[in-house]
């Protein structure tokens, strides 16, 4: 019995020395196994007291409720200064490749801003600043960006614009800075001085209304212009074509009255857009608006120097022109060429319909109403019929000063004006100075338009320029009577206002594109018997 019990007992002895030992081994196992996996990884959160250890799927994305603390991630900063790449800003470096740099940066980022910083000179070469980009950038000028101040100095392949925003949507340059074409030089330059298309050949065809635009959009969307200021470009200031979705307010844009083809705004197979609250002086159209633009808002405007707001010229070379739903309103005009006018060549086609002028303030306009379906920038033009249609216009209350005609309504013979108004028209001559003396036309000229007015009306001819039924009425018995006198007048202007018609008493319908008159006996130039063979037969 004895041997029995020791036996069992060292049997039980080493038994409890094993288990002690295998204990202690798998505590030191997973004490060194647990280890790594603690220095390579954020502390876990407590809770469940389960490692996981045994998941070695690394490409499952991390829990991010199993983190304490997780670190933030680094933030983007969205403004960036064309300093930051490599911007000189002392007017004199060109720094066109560091704008275009940041360009390229903001893009890619949402919400960016694009700093041109006060205070410093930007000189820039042409560029064109593309996108599409991110949502809601920023343009923000505040200094004064400088185009290229000799016309020798602009590179030959890059003559239609100076900064060329291509593909934008959802942009805005905005700021108090001003963007400056430094187009002196563009101005008096000759035609031969201007370079030629085809240079690499030598060819000596010029192009002499080659001339850069300074700001120009296209194929854009969601666009807003605001706060700054544009002078001095070297022809058009500010262009959108082939956009949409276009604002621009509290604009200023400046040239001299004689700098050549520097229309303010420009527009061409542009739609909805509104242009308000800015200040436009130039040498050519405050706002031009071309073919394929419809529903077009512009009130709160002063215009001046200029040749007023335009509507064309439309058609040129027997082209296809369409421009609807145009409001213009709220606009003062101070000497300017024309106020509110509607221009279309010979020849053309399509049409301007639902068109209104109203609320227009002008002081000393030499011409603050105009329809010409005759437009003509040079002496001579190809008599062409065919025209583009004109319908739907309304000019309601339009007053103030004129010094050369109150209102001017020259339309086609084949395709005549129809469904014009004119409402509260109270147009009178602007003083003259002491032994001044006008030497213009004062009455209202029209022809062949259709439509009904309603007063007041001041000069009172005014009540007679529109024909109310097909037989013209009494309209067409004053006119004829107005029209006997008068041949042509052109040239005081800096541009042919029309080729205006007469007829004769020998009842011959001429229009005379290159004579020179004035109203009533005033020296007028007559041929001794006007015939279609000495002037142009329409």
């Amino acid at each position: 019995m004895k041997p029995f019990i020791l036996l069992a007992v060292a049997v039980l002895v080493v038994f409890t020395t094993f288990s002690v030992v295998s204990v202690e081994a798998r505590k030191h196992h997973n004490k060194n196994k647990s280890k790594p996996h603690h220095d390579n990884h954020q502390k876990k959160r407590s809770g469940n007291g389960n490692n996981n250890n045994n998941n070695n799927n690394n490409n499952a994305p991390p829990d991010h409720d199993s983190f304490v603390n997780p670190s933030p991630a680094p933030t983007q900063s969205t403004v960036f200064n064309v300093l930051s790449f490599g911007a000189k800003g002392d007017g004199v470096s060109d720094d066109s490749q560091a704008v275009v740099a940041a360009w390229k940066a903001a893009c890619n980022v949402s919400g960016a801003t694009l700093q041109i910083p006060a205070k410093l000179k930007f000189l820039m070469n042409p560029i064109t600043l593309q996108g599409p980009c991110m949502p809601q950038l920023l343009f923000q000028v505040d200094g004064t960006i400088l185009g290229p101040p000799r016309v020798g100095s602009w590179p030959k392949t890059s003559l239609f614009q100076w900064l060329n925003f291509k593909w934008v949507h959802d942009f805005t340059i905005q700021g108090s800075g001003i963007v400056d074409g430094q187009g002196f030089d563009w101005w008096t330059t000759t035609p031969s001085q201007v370079y030629s298309i085809d240079d690499q050949k030598k060819s000596k065809h010029i192009v002499p209304y080659m001339k850069p635009t300074a700001l120009r959009f296209y194929g854009s969307s969601n666009v807003t212009v605001r706060d700054i200021t544009i002078i001095n470009s070297p022809q058009c200031h500010l262009k959108f074509d082939s956009s949409s979705g276009v604002k621009v307010e509290n604009v200023t844009i400046s040239s001299p009255d004689n700098s050549p083809n520097t229309d303010g705004i420009h527009l061409q197979n542009t739609r909805d857009v509104e242009i308000h609250h800015s200040n436009i002086g130039c040498g050519d159209d405050c706002v031009s608006i071309q073919t394929g633009c419809s529903n077009i808002h512009i009130h709160h405007i002063n215009c001046g120097p200029g040749h007023g707001i335009s509507l064309g010229g439309l058609g040129k070379d027997n082209t296809v022109a369409c421009v609807s739903d145009i409001l213009v309103e709220e606009v003062s005009l101070q000497n300017t060429l024309a106020g509110v006018r509607i221009k279309t060549w010979q020849g053309g086609h399509g049409s301007v319909k639902n068109v209104t002028f109203a609320n227009i303030e002008v002081s000393e306009v030499k011409v603050p109403i105009i329809i010409d379906q005759y437009y003509c920038d040079k002496k001579l033009c190809k008599n062409q019929t065919g025209a583009v249609a004109v319908s739907g216009v309304k000019y309601d209350q339009i007053i103030g000063t004129y010094s050369v005609q109150p209102i001017h309504l020259a339309c086609s013979s084949e395709v005549p004006c129809t469904d014009v108004d004119l409402m509260n028209i109270q147009l009178k001559p602007a003083s003259l100075g002491l032994g001044q003396s006008r030497g213009f036309p004062q009455q209202a000229l029209c022809w062949n338009s259709y439509g009904k007015s309603q007063a007041p009306l001041v000069p009172s001819s005014i009540d007679y320029c529109l024909r109310r039924d097909g037989h013209g009425g009494s309209v067409s018995r004053v006119m004829l009577s107005l029209l006997t006198h008068f041949i042509a007048y052109e040239g005081e202007l800096g541009q042919s206002l029309t080729p205006y018609f007469f007829r004769s008493e020998w009842g011959v319908k001429c229009r005379c594109n290159g004579c020179r008159g004035s109203w009533f006996g005033e020296s007028v130039h007559r041929p001794t018997q006007p015939s279609c063979e000495s002037h142009s037969v329409t």
